[in-house]
């Protein structure tokens, strides 16, 4: 299967903590590059997140985005530290015993560094939890990647079938047009009322249809269509791959049309360099 760089997912996560929400989206991109977006609590999650996209993900812009909102259960429970806020209080007492004209209320106790704190949520579980979600996205984000690229690989096989036809159509139509260019050629001497040597005109034919001969590109074309489809049907990440048989295919279309002696065999060319051109914007987004 092959993989398309653009693709987007969405998935939220409920717990007595609160909910989470996940969402992951791409575009095409040379290598690899992923961007988060998460809250400051839970930024210690970046490096296995890097490493989960590093092992499922060859190349794309990835944007990672965490959106969480704690329910209300969450962080309210208020946990007094008795021991701390009696010593502070034994302290304020020797300190009016001491003679000092002071007075401590309640809530300056509370107010003291250690003696207050809310029940947190357990930190690994919750992360725990939250990395379970995340696996969930990206799967449906790798299998979204997945369908774009079957998509795609059907529109790459349509445009290879149209190359094959036409290279099949220049194939068929080069006896024709070599025996219709002899006979222009004899024609036009003739109207100019030349004797010609039918020995040098045979020297001559043959020279034009080794300069005009095309099999080689023909058989070229026939054989970078065999080894894309190859590269189409093994899959996995093969954009660069399938980017260096669109260079080579059109070079040997740009040759084909330098060599045409012929409008049916520019308009053939000129075909090819269409198909060659549309199969190239769709592998830019192939992983």
């Amino acid at each position: 299967m092959i993989y398309s760089m653009t693709a987007y997912a969405r998935e939220e996560v409920k717990g007595d903590w609160g909910t989470a929400v996940w969402e992951l989206r791409s575009v095409n991109q040379r290598y690899l590059e992923t961007y988060f977006r998460l809250p400051e609590q839970f930024r210690s999650l970046e490096i296995p997140l890097r490493e989960r996209f590093r092992k499922h993900l060859q190349r794309g812009k990835v944007e990672c985005n965490l959106r969480f909102n704690p329910g209300n259960a969450s962080g309210t429970d208020l946990k007094i530290n008795e021991t701390l806020a009696l010593a502070v209080l034994r302290g304020a007492e020797w300190i009016q015993s001491q003679g000092a004209n002071a007075s401590v209320s309640p809530l300056d106790v509370l107010r003291w560094p250690g003696v207050i704190s809310t029940e947190e949520n357990d930190t690994d579980s919750l992360q725990a939890e939250l990395l379970k979600g995340f696996d969930t996205v990206l799967k449906s984000f790798i299998d979204h990647r997945g369908r774009e690229g079957d998509t795609m690989k059907g529109l790459l096989e349509e445009r290879l079938n149209g190359i094959g036809q036409e290279a099949a159509k220049v194939r068929q139509r080069m006896p024709e047009i070599l025996q219709w260019q002899r006979d222009r050629i004899l024609a036009k001497f003739t109207e100019a009322k030349i004797e010609l040597d039918a020995e040098r005109v045979e020297q001559e034919m043959v020279m034009l249809a080794q300069k005009t001969d095309v099999a080689e590109e023909l058989d070229r074309l026939d054989s970078h269509i065999k080894e894309t489809r190859s590269i189409l049907n093994k899959g996995g990440a093969c954009g660069r791959r399938l980017d260096f048989m669109m260079q080579e295919f059109n070079r040997e279309a740009n040759t084909l049309g330098s060599k045409s002696i012929h409008t049916d065999i520019t308009a053939s060319a000129v075909e090819m360099k269409v198909l060659i051109e549309q199969m190239r914007e769709q592998i830019q987004n192939i992983e």
